[in-house]
């Protein structure tokens, strides 16, 4: 839309369509389909990739992940040569010098002690000397190393992927925001407010907490669990073996539980973004809700959304819930059996205490990533769901391009034409057929006729809302289809019925009109428009701030601002949809005059429902199905007593009847 465009029009004379937050009526047609399947495979790779951009800094986080991890899965093995230091002193002190291992071992057999002699097999004896506590204090200090180098490399590893994730996800609202500005103005109709606020806040957001908190201990599980593999098997082959088990396990329970939530976490953030829609419009038309005691109603509506909310989020969390539990149950059946397994073998003296005790914690940081993999599913399906939500709308039809070698030219004298025009919302509903009318510079052109007549639908036409079916529209003889949409809005300012204030300065919102405008244009705006005379019994003038309702001026001082937004903008084309029919007479008056004033000397259309607000037109439309039934002056048209007649006496003659 062009800067003096204050709102998108409502289209008039089209089939029923979802408009707004409700979407076809208050609080309506909220409901939608959320049992579609979800392809997470696709969706998710696509996620990946828009970590391209950062692919250099991606491979450094696992750089530093391989560092980390591998200090970290160090350390059970030297706390283990630690506990065999301790063992074989102990051991030790307890035979004199000069013995050696073969005749201890050999004595306790011969005693029938075969039981001692098998666990002193795995024990490295020096008979005689005790626990070597030098050695063991320099095996203690370089552990200690180990892990607080292990640490410093892990912070430093979330660090750098906490400004991968976060430039991803800045990537990500740009290019969503990009992407808004380039979708057609049906696309908004379609869509509901609530909904699309959905996508760009609550599903980017949680895309943006599913890669910080998976990322990271995605990698970091995945290289432990190689780290300590590699180290169970330089342990023990058959102890690792039974480690093993758990993957397929895992791998198995995570699958079955995770194809039974994905529909239901693509069914929450569905519910979510109704859910918002729904809120969105409560809340907009609160003061609506009141004035007809639909309060319960819309409570009621409120608590049966967010039961089917509830629901589908209690569904998909308590299902995904059960993966960590299960992987905890699997974990602890493979740590018994370990422990049962390994005791045998120091019993046995093909292994020593140390490295059962090593393997043990291998076994619990083996299982522990497994385990929070599978817990890392619920987060993944969530986010991967929001991601699919955020790149339909990046895949949705965007309006077509400029065409190539689209022309921007110098503003003319304004003069607008239709030639043999057809236009269509729904290819089986008629419109507008074969309809040609001309604008001459100067001219106001007045457009009335009942509602759905097609009024609006020439506006949107004219702006390149929508694209023709056939024909084609020209301004000062140019294609306006060959022109760049720009170049286009910038030639045309529009008033519309409702008005559209940003929150923001008084001064500000006249400014909206032009890029650049300086403060004598703004004033010579405001004093054009009739803004002059109420600014300045503001607390604060021009510098007064709009809320985001803009509550604190009137209806009819909002409009008077948006004509000086238009008025700024010096169009070469003025379209003015219904921008008296909200206020009272008094200020429709001052209204009236402010458009006059911004009418002068360029090509106005009007579209009107008042009738008596467009005599002095210089040219009527009378319109009924998309057509043009009627055109003349207003007296003309009364003395034809045709459809202008006949719209006129409904307005006029009926209320005085009404009265004798």
């Amino acid at each position: 839309m062009s800067q003096t465009s204050t709102q998108s029009s409502s289209a008039q004379g089209r089939p029923p369509i979802r408009r707004g937050p409700g979407g076809g009526g208050p609080w309506a047609g909220m409901s939608m389909p959320v049992e579609k399947s979800m392809n997470f495979r696709a969706s998710s790779r696509r996620l990946l990739g828009q970590l391209r951009p950062e692919r250099l800094k991606v491979i450094g986080v696992v750089l530093l992940g391989i560092v980390s991890v591998g200090l970290s899965v160090a350390g059970p093995k030297l706390l283990g040569n630690a506990t065999n230091l301790i063992v074989d002193g102990f051991f030790s002190s307890k035979f004199p010098v000069g013995t050696t291992k073969a005749q201890i071992i050999a004595g306790l057999k011969a005693n029938g002690q075969d039981a001692q002699a098998s666990l002193l097999g795995g024990v490295n004896l020096n008979p005689g000397h005790g626990i070597d506590f030098t050695a063991l204090g320099n095996l203690l200090v370089m552990i200690l190393g180990l892990y607080v180098f292990a640490s410093a490399f892990q912070w430093l590893q979330g660090f750098v992927l906490n400004g991968v994730t976060q430039r991803t996800v800045y990537r990500m609202r740009r290019d969503v925001e990009a992407k808004i500005n380039r979708l057609p103005l049906g696309y908004f109709d379609k869509t509901p407010r609530g909904e699309l606020l959905s996508r760009v806040t609550n599903d980017i957001d949680n895309i943006s907490t599913t890669l910080q908190q998976t990322l990271s201990q995605l990698i970091t599980s995945v290289l432990t669990v190689l780290g300590v593999l590699v180290l169970m098997f330089t342990i023990s082959w058959e102890l690792a073996l039974i480690a093993l088990v758990t993957v397929p396990l895992t791998l198995f329970i995570t699958a079955t539980i995770a194809k039974r939530s994905q529909k239901k976490f693509v069914a929450q953030w569905a519910h979510t973004g109704a859910l918002n829609g729904q809120i969105e419009e409560a809340f907009t038309g609160h003061a609506l809700v009141k004035v007809f005691g639909r309060q319960r109603e819309v409570t009621a509506r409120f608590a049966e959304k967010n039961e089917e909310l509830f629901q589908a989020s209690f569904s998909a969390q308590f299902i995904s819930g059960i993966i960590m539990p299960s992987m905890m149950f699997v974990g602890n059946l493979v740590y018994v059996a370990i422990a049962v397994v390994g005791g045998l073998k120091v019993a046995s003296g093909s292994l020593g205490i140390g490295d059962v005790q090593a393997f043990i914690q291998y076994s619990r940081n083996f299982t522990q990533p497994l385990s929070q993999l599978g817990s890392m599913a619920n987060l993944l399906q969530s986010g991967v769901a929001s991601a699919e939500r955020v790149f339909e709308l990046l895949d949705a039809e965007e309006q077509s391009p400029d065409a190539v070698g689209a022309t921007s030219p110098a503003a003319g004298p304004g003069r607008l034409a239709f030639e043999h025009v057809s236009f269509r919302y729904d290819p089986e509903t008629p419109l507008i057929d074969d309809l040609s009318l001309v604008a001459n510079p100067g001219q106001t052109i007045a457009i009335v006729g009942p509602t759905g007549a097609g009024k609006t639908t020439l506006v949107n036409l004219m702006m390149r809302f929508y694209e023709l079916d056939s024909g084609r529209i020209t301004l000062d003889g140019v294609d306006i289809t060959t022109m760049t949409r720009d170049s286009l809005r910038s030639k045309l300012g529009m008033v519309l019925q409702d008005t559209w204030l940003f929150g923001g300065t008084i001064r500000d919102n006249i400014a909206y009109g032009r890029s650049g405008a300086t403060e004598d244009e703004i004033l010579e705006a405001a004093t054009a428009c009739y803004v002059d005379r109420f600014v300045h019994a503001l607390p604060d003038g021009y510098d007064t701030v709009l809320d985001d309702e803009a509550s604190n001026v009137s209806a009819g001082e909002k409009q008077l601002i948006t004509i000086a937004r238009a008025f700024l903008a010096k169009p070469s084309v003025l379209i003015l949809d219904e921008a008296t029919s909200s206020v009272d007479t008094r200020t429709e008056l001052l209204v009236q005059q402010a458009m006059q004033a911004l009418r002068t000397d360029r090509t106005s259309f009007v579209i009107a429902h008042r009738l008596s607000t467009i005599r002095d037109a210089d040219l009527i439309l009378v319109m009924e199905s998309g057509a043009i039934v009627e055109q003349g002056t207003h007296t003309e048209l009364l003395a034809a007593e045709g459809a202008y007649f006949r719209l006129y006496n409904a307005q006029f003659a009926a209320p005085a009847t009404a009265e004798l």
